[in-house]
């Protein structure tokens, strides 16, 4: 009897808990939920906590209020000039209309992602088609992407949805034509180099040369200064030794020999084949010869 008893009660406690579950729902913080009877919404502006519906006949359906990023993959659009972009894109979007985000996308993120993602790539191939190349590439990235993303945010709020954001994470010349466009350049600093290194050439053979030119001017200016300055020496010597020679022609004489005698016998291996009687030694055999 006891354990009838207890299995009843056991029993109605599981009746109790599913009948509780199914009629208790929580609504967390970073969701946003819609009450749905026999697929008609009866309730969608439920606040967080514990909430309750009727059971079997009402249906709870969560999303996720959190911001959702989008990231497209690189699409190529052409600018004014027909020129082709490859551009990678990304958007950060959240719930804000519950109810309009369920009607229209059937509460899927998968298309409402797919519907945004028209959106920017519509919005890119206007905004790209009616500027040129250089602009798009450097000038005018911050004014597409704010024009974007007030254009998408306009467009998606009957999604349900706030677009935060819109970003061109890169845009550039489609790898083929990247490709081209790298080998033109390089061709191109090729030609600029090698015309620069002919210039090089010439401004150094002309530096050289005239570096040259100015050497054999200052050799030649040199020698004609020594040879002036040589000449005047030579000139001042020669009255030096006539006047010495006049003034005294003895000593002018001797002295003469003894330089004579100094650089004849500077080296101790010298050898000298000459008279004794010579004239050469005069002052060497008699001092006092006149």
């Amino acid at each position: 009897m006891n354990q009838t008893r207890m299995v009843a009660i056991i029993g109605l406690l599981a009746i109790v808990t599913i009948s509780a579950l199914s009629v208790l729902y929580t609504v967390d913080e970073r969701e946003k939920a819609i009450v749905v009877r026999l697929g008609k919404v009866v309730r969608y502006d439920d606040e967080p906590g514990l909430h309750w519906k009727w059971p079997v006949a009402e249906e709870v359906r969560f999303f996720d209020s959190r911001i959702v990023t989008l990231d497209a993959p690189p699409q190529r659009y052409l600018t004014e000039e027909k020129k082709s972009l490859e551009v990678d894109s990304f958007v950060k979007w959240r719930i804000t209309d519950t109810l309009k985000y369920y009607l229209t996308v059937g509460g899927d993120e998968a298309r409402a992602n797919t519907r945004l993602g028209q959106l920017v790539d519509d919005g890119l191939r206007s905004e790209f088609g009616k500027r040129p190349l250089k602009d798009v590439v450097s000038g005018d990235r911050r004014e597409i992407m704010e024009i974007l993303r007030v254009n998408t945010a306009q467009a998606a709020s009957r999604f349900g949805i706030e677009v935060i954001d819109v970003r061109l994470q890169r845009v550039d010349l489609p790898q083929d034509v990247s490709e081209s466009v790298y080998r033109r350049m390089e061709a191109e600093r090729a030609r600029i180099a090698k015309e620069l290194r002919a210039q090089g050439a010439e401004a150094a053979e002309k530096i050289r040369a005239d570096a040259e030119r100015q050497r054999d001017i200052l050799l030649a200016e040199a020698y004609r200064d020594a040879e002036r300055i040589r000449g005047d020496g030579d000139a001042r010597a020669t009255a030096i030794y006539a006047r010495s020679f006049n003034t005294n022609p003895e000593f002018y004489r001797l002295y003469r020999s003894l330089n004579a005698y100094k650089a004849t016998f500077k080296d101790k291996n010298d050898v000298m084949v000459i008279d004794p009687s010579s004239e050469f030694f005069k002052y060497l055999k008699n001092s006092s010869a006149r």
